[in-house]
């Protein structure tokens, strides 16, 4: 079971090199501005460059649902954290049979970031109780069943709709690589890095669940 996984020895990050902060403009950018790709089609320095080196992103380096038992950022801390999605996405290995995410490209700068993969592959979202489990009857090992669990927008090309070409994009990918569906779990409060209502529902996906008077779980069947 992914909960018995043993834990793992933190490994040191690499060299940092600085990461240049843009100021990018506030107009829209459309779905075809975009080149999205599976993440082992990027470069480590370009997850960086989405993540930035500081705040909530850099240290979680979406990993708040890939959490075992008794885990968190401060007990495993950010340059593990970091590691870990190096490892998951495969990232600057093209050949990879699997990765964990998509990235966004704009102009050949790399702009966004999107964690899409099975379900069953997030032990902290499989012992959640409420969240998306609550008045469903689902199978919490179903692999077929993916999940769309993370969002991030790189600082200055914020709230211009990279979000929600992402979510079309993970959608897809999840059904090319053998998904019988999809989900999301927006947040009405602080829609933040899980997404928000609109995000899902410009994506296609529909409202199958309110779980509590702050979530949501948006679904697509494929």
């Amino acid at each position: 079971m992914l909960d018995a996984l043993p834990h793992r020895e933190k490994r040191p990050a690499p060299p940092r090199a600085p990461v240049p902060r843009p100021t990018g403009s506030r107009e829209p950018i459309a779905a075809d501005q975009l080149t999205i790709v599976p993440a082992n089609q990027a470069t480590a320095e370009d997850l960086e460059a989405v993540f930035g080196t500081r705040g909530d992103t850099a240290r979680c380096s979406c990993q708040r649902f890939r959490m075992l038992p008794k885990e968190s950022w401060a007990s495993e801390g950010p340059e593990e954290l970091a590691a870990r999605l190096r490892d998951q996405t495969a990232c600057g290995n093209p050949e990879a049979k699997s990765t964990s995410g998509l990235v966004a490209y704009l102009d050949g700068e790399p702009v966004g970031w999107c964690a899409v993969a099975s379900r069953a592959d997030h032990p902290r979202l499989r012992r959640d109780n409420r969240i998306p489990w609550m008045d469903r009857d689902e199978d919490k090992a179903d692999a077929t069943v993916w999940a769309v669990t993370c969002f991030v927008t790189r600082v200055g090309f914020r709230r211009r709709g990279i979000s929600r070409a992402l979510a079309r994009a993970a959608a897809d990918f999840a059904r090319d690589r053998g998904a019988r569906a999809v989900e999301g779990y927006p947040d009405f409060v602080d829609g933040g890095s899980v997404g928000t209502l609109d995000t899902f529902a410009d994506a296609g996906f529909a409202e199958v669940a309110r779980p509590g008077r702050r979530r949501a779980v948006m679904r697509i069947d494929f």
